[in-house]
């Protein structure tokens, strides 16, 4: 008798996977794929945009901005709406609409238009991906984690990784339209898979009358603000622009009536409690960082080969591969030791090896090549994955079934502002570092440097010979020489930067308090 009760009780707590469920959350999986994938996708190949649609330099920025301004606000947004309209109903939306607006953007004849449609695009899209991390946390048992949290945190890593090789692969094979049609017949699968086999709760239509419009103008003004403000500050000198003045006025304003009504109003666009769970909060601070180090060095690895190093699109996906590799091999090895290791020494161990890949940036060179930067981009994938995945079972895996819809879109929302937060700093301390850089170097270059002086007479009569003005066309030289080592100079303060923010996070992991492990689970949930 006591076998019998045993075996039904352990039959109630892991039962056999329905297997709609598994094809539907992998159609899921697919669709999150594709929309974080298209954050980064045209980002090595913004040249060729910019061509074909004679748009200027600013203009074109843009086309990504537009796309994460949209996306930050629909992201929150989404548990609110999967309650209201089921998650079938809000998946299938997302789905055919994120395909009709990559359509649009591939027959684009203008940058106003492109921008418009990148917007549809951005805020249609963030829509799938809080709804796959709410059904890997409702619809598997914990004993499923330590397979299923792995697939949702190599997408959510992957994606934008790899972003910039595949870009560059199909702007440099076919053309740029192809950034976005590529998207077509996915999306169409993607959506009929979504509506065939999606069935995991039921609407809530009675919500509408609740619904707080306010509360989600309010959200829009604060977070696509504070996006703008993020995205361009750098560029037009922070406070030096109106434009940012306003836009920061407008993040204080739309920020005080959105927490406002958050906690005044009896159904919130977002539900804020679940930062009362200890292990959330501190799971969102962790991919809040993450969201620095994930899309901050998937900015500065395409910068140095572009600048630098003078690569293509192309050239630069293929080198940049290597991270989305190590990723992809490590993702179910940091699954089997999920349930092997506790989750914090884990995570202090991925935390430990992706500082080691940004300190060993620190001495980089112009003659650093794809050799030079196999082995960061190894420890930055892989310590990625071994990060990500304990981050979102301490994140996840201790709320109740009711609270995760709500929560996926903060968890993720925390991860897109720390790469906001992260791009603002790095572009800023790259453009300040530079000019002191600059500014220091260029100190030790003057007519009392003997071996300047001669380095300038030899160059300058090189230049003669083939009846240049020489003395101009050597001190516009040594002025790039200088130029090029003064951003070389930067980049090492920032990888030095990254470094000092992940090795102390290592102090930080075991203030959270040890989580417990279900009974022949494994991924660190209650």
């Amino acid at each position: 008798m006591a076998t019998a009760t045993a075996a039904a009780g352990a039959i109630s707590v892991d039962p056999p996977m329905d297997r709609r469920k598994v094809i539907a959350f992998f159609a899921m999986v697919f669709g999150m794929f594709m929309s974080i994938l298209d954050i980064q996708i045209v980002s090595a190949s913004l040249a060729e945009i910019q061509a074909g649609l004679s748009a200027g330099s600013d203009e074109v920025a843009w086309v990504q901005t537009s796309y994460l301004i949209a996306e930050v606000i629909m992201i929150p947004l989404s548990g609110t709406l999967a309650r209201i309209l089921s998650t079938r109903v809000l998946f299938t939306i997302c789905a055919g609409g994120f395909t009709m607006a990559s359509a649009l953007c591939a027959t684009a004849t203008n940058i106003e238009q492109m921008i418009v449609y990148r917007a549809l695009q951005g805020f249609i899209g963030g829509g799938m991906i809080p709804s796959v991390f709410a059904a890997a946390f409702t619809i598997f048992p914990p004993s499923k984690r330590s397979i299923v949290s792995p697939i949702i945190g190599l997408v959510a890593t992957l994606a934008p990784t790899i972003g910039p090789t595949v870009g560059g692969y199909l702007s440099h094979a076919f053309s740029w339209h192809w950034l976005f049609l590529v998207n077509i017949i996915p999306g169409i699968l993607v959506t009929a898979a979504a509506w065939s086999l999606i069935d995991f709760d039921k609407p809530q239509m009675q919500l509408w009358k609740k619904f707080d419009w306010w509360g989600l103008f309010s959200m829009a003004v604060f977070l696509g603000s504070l996006e703008y403000v993020l995205e361009e500050g750098n560029n037009k000198d922070w406070f030096g622009d109106e434009r940012i003045v306003i836009g920061t006025v407008m993040i204080f304003v739309g920020a005080v009536v959105f927490f406002w009504r958050a906690f005044r109003v009896e159904f919130p666009v977002v539900d804020l409690r679940a930062f009362s769970n200890a292990n959330f909060a501190f799971g969102s601070l962790f991919s809040f960082v993450m969201g620095v180090g994930l899309y901050g060095l998937t900015y500065l690895y395409p910068l140095y080969l572009g600048r630098i190093r003078g690569y293509d699109s192309l050239m630069i996906g293929e080198t940049m591969f290597v991270s989305g590799l190590a990723m992809f091999v490590s993702a179910p090895i940091v699954g089997r030791l999920t349930n092997l290791l506790d989750l914090r020494v884990l995570m202090a161990v991925g935390f430990v090896g992706f500082a080691l890949g940004t300190w060993l940036m620190t001495g980089i060179t112009e003659d650093w090549d794809f050799w030079e930067l196999f082995l960061p981009q190894i420890l930055r994938g892989a310590s990625m994955m071994m990060c990500m995945v304990p981050i979102n079972n301490i994140a996840l895996g201790t709320l109740a079934p009711q609270r995760i819809q709500g929560a996926s879109g903060l968890f993720n929302l925390t991860r897109n502002l720390g790469g906001a937060v992260g791009l603002a700093i790095i572009n800023t301390m790259l453009t300040q570092r530079t000019d002191e850089h600059y500014a220091r170097l260029s100190e030790h270059v003057n007519y009392g440097n003997p071996a300047a002086m001669s380095w300038l007479d030899s160059v300058g009569a090189n230049y003669n010979s083939y009846g240049f003005d020489g003395s101009a066309a050597a001190l516009q030289r040594l002025s790039g020489m200088i130029t090029q080592q003064s951003w070389l100079l930067s980049f090492a303060d920032v990888f030095l930067l990254l470094t000092v923010l992940f090795g102390s996070l290592i102090f930080f992991v075991f203030l959270i308090a040890k989580p417990a492990r279900p009974a022949g689970a494994g991924g660190g949930g209650h």
